[in-house]
């Protein structure tokens, strides 16, 4: 007998409810009754008012209930489970690798509002993640993952199933704010997501002690966003891609091009939103990387715009996800077996002192 996760392991130890209620009724047939002491009349007491302790007779019968009824939930042994993912034997796995240089403070219109071309990428693609309405279902069965980039390339997230961590890592995805961090390393951040989902297999046979070859990742799949051109770092556009495309890993590039972008400039009337012109971008290295990958190139001059490349992507990188869940249960009886005692001590106490009775 199950319940949500807890569950009762010996659920036939109940039918040993019957056995009182079987006492009671041959007691009942028997017409079984307590010793008394008989009287002439009982006119005169009967119109007397009933004591605390007669009002609370029924008191030491009801703990003695009690205390069976938890001994009797402890015998049925309950037990809590706590679900996990132990393994994963087909899936997709999605490398978002991200943009966050300089260049990304500038603000674009979303619903309505101002806000930099970061915080609008990150939304769109916590959207992607975790569903947004009728167009966006949600990756609830794919192994995600972030990489993020400036100057440098960091791993922000590895490839998970739980879901639940990329909300608290894409919050702490900040704007290059210093010279020395600030740049575009897309050829070094595309080479560090394809090493990343090169060996998820490998990472996951290790973190459940599996073999290598207990895992099957059916499609390998890298976002890259960005909105400018490569200007630092050990690799470029092409011998990123090149990496990419040598382990099979296919690229979907999201360039932010629009022209009618803002920038928030500081005065001493406050932040003032005004108008600048953004600067273009080659794009013909990022557009050969997405062929040779076999994925696509798509300019996004809005948010509505990249909303419908991620729903592009997402109707295109669906699979079934054949994965092995397992429920740890932990025993729940002793606190039932301790309070079921202790009524019954209770009981006792209380039947022997102030509710016992005479003879």
């Amino acid at each position: 007998m199950n319940l949500g996760l807890l569950r009762f392991e010996s659920p036939l130890m109940a039918l040993l409810a019957l056995i009182p209620l079987v006492l009671w009724l041959v007691r009942r047939r028997l017409r079984m009754r307590r010793a008394a002491v008989g009287f002439s009349s009982v006119r005169n007491v009967s119109r007397l008012k009933r004591s605390l302790r007669q009002r609370l007779l029924w008191m030491p019968m009801a703990l003695r209930w009690l205390g069976c009824a938890l001994l009797l939930v402890a015998l049925m042994r309950p037990q809590a489970g706590h679900e996990q993912v132990q393994e994963i034997s087909q899936g997709v796995a999605i490398e978002m690798v991200l943009d966050r240089s300089g260049s990304m403070q500038l603000e674009m219109d979303f619903e309505g509002k101002l806000r930099n071309r970061l915080d609008c990428a990150k939304e769109v693609f916590r959207r992607f993640v975790f569903g947004h309405g009728s167009s966006l279902k949600g990756r609830g069965n794919d192994l995600i993952g972030m990489v993020t980039f400036a100057r440098y390339a960091d791993t922000v997230c590895p490839l998970t199933l739980t879901h639940n961590v990329i909300k608290p890592f894409l919050d702490t995805v900040r704007l290059a704010d210093t010279q020395a961090e600030d740049g575009t390393a897309i050829g070094d951040a595309v080479a560090l997501a394809a090493a990343r989902l090169h060996t998820v297999e490998e990472t996951l046979a290790r973190q459940n002690n599996k073999e290598t070859n207990a895992y099957k990742i059916k499609s390998k799949v890298m976002i890259l966003l960005t909105d400018g051109e490569n200007n630092c770092g050990r690799r470029n556009v092409l011998q990123g891609g090149e990496i990419a495309k040598k382990w099979g890993i296919r690229l979907y590039v999201i360039a932010l091009t629009s022209d009618d972008v803002y920038q928030t400039v500081k005065t001493p009337f406050g932040n003032v939103s005004k108008r600048v012109m953004a600067q273009r971008i080659d794009t013909r290295d990022l557009e050969k990387i997405a062929e040779d990958t076999g994925g696509f190139f798509r300019s996004a001059g809005d948010t509505r715009a990249l909303q419908r490349v991620y729903e592009e992507i997402d109707s295109m990188e669906r699979s079934e996800v054949e994965s092995t869940r397992f429920v740890d249960y932990k025993e729940l009886f002793a606190p039932f077996v301790l309070c079921g005692f202790a009524v019954l001590a209770l009981e006792q106490l209380l039947s022997c002192t102030y509710f016992r009775r005479l003879p």
